[in-house]
């Protein structure tokens, strides 16, 4: 296994949001690299205790080996964070005074080829999280109708030539299996133009999120898990949230705003500032990363945090 450097992104941002209280629960759903995880390890004293979630066998053994450095009063769950209510409480962990949300993959997950995460490094098409699962992204690409491709493309990858790169998968599929990342990268190429080629980054950058999106479900997993989240709460317990693309940031926008928006019947004589609220927003506007943190890590340009507390 390759060596890798974990930059956690927004740290400084994360750890003044959740507020940590050194006696507190706190639990990272995405553990990964382990660096929001050691900063909020650190805070805490003897008292306290941080739960962390991962599903990669590489992420937990590397993630025990930093945190065991900082101290002891820490659990490793390796699950999907959609479990989050029930392995805390199998754990007797009813309640937590922070949660932290760390979507999109880790930074080895993308640095190490052999995953089938990046278009920049030729490998088996995969892209699963949990490698025990069985749906990889070589079955999505090689098995999927036509249709069930381009919904997949458009809806996660917002990708305006799904149509064109979905007939072209199907196309090449009938020849010969497509197997490979490179395989992959090669058709969509093919399959964009070349003036909108010249734009926008890579061309394969949206099919490949779409992919690993739907290999993982993870938008429908991190709606369920964030409003299991809340429930969890202390009072004056915070929930942040870094997300990296629009999909993942309407969903966290649009599950915050539905906890601190008391829906009422039309007609009723209660002012705004009678109605009893449990949860009001930290940041009404995003939180980005700083000229300097995007100097040094380039995975910060598309983050965006969200903070949450319960009242």
């Amino acid at each position: 296994m390759e060596p890798y450097k974990h930059i956690p992104v927004l740290l400084n941002e994360v750890i003044d949001g959740l507020e940590i209280r050194p006696n507190g629960i706190y639990v990272d759903c995405t553990m990964g690299g382990a660096g929001h995880s050691a900063a909020i390890l650190k805070r805490l004293s003897p008292e306290g205790h941080l739960y962390c979630f991962d599903q990669d066998d590489y992420a937990i053994n590397r993630g025990n080996l930093t945190l065991q450095e900082i101290g002891s009063n820490y659990t490793i769950i390796k699950s999907n964070f959609l479990n989050i209510k029930e392995e805390l409480a199998n754990l007797n962990v009813k309640k937590v005074d922070g949660i932290l949300y760390d979507l999109g993959v880790s930074s080895f997950q993308f640095d190490m080829g052999d995953r089938g995460f990046s278009y920049n490094k030729d490998a088996l098409l995969d892209m699963r999280m949990d490698t025990s699962q069985y749906l990889r992204a070589y079955d999505i690409v090689n098995y999927y109708s036509i249709d069930e491709l381009k919904k997949i493309f458009y809806m996660y990858g917002e990708e305006k030539y799904a149509s064109n790169i979905a007939r072209n998968i199907v196309r090449r599929r009938a020849e010969r299996a497509i197997e490979t990342t490179f395989d992959l990268v090669e058709i969509i190429k093919q399959s964009i133009p070349a003036f909108a080629r010249r734009t926008g980054g890579h061309p394969a950058k949206k099919v490949f999120q779409a992919l690993r999106i739907a290999v993982n479900d993870e938008l429908t997993v991190f709606e369920k898990s964030l409003k299991d989240a809340l429930s969890l709460l202390n009072e004056g317990g915070r929930i942040s949230v870094i997300s990296f693309h629009s999909l993942e940031d309407r969903i966290c926008k649009q599950t915050f705003n539905n906890a601190v928006n008391v829906k009422l019947p039309k007609g009723l004589p209660i002012r705004d500032a009678d109605i009893m609220r449990h949860y009001q927003l930290v940041n009404k506007k995003v939180i980005v990363a700083n000229d300097q943190e995007l100097l040094v890590n380039n995975r910060a340009h598309s983050a965006k945090l969200r903070i949450i507390a319960k009242i």
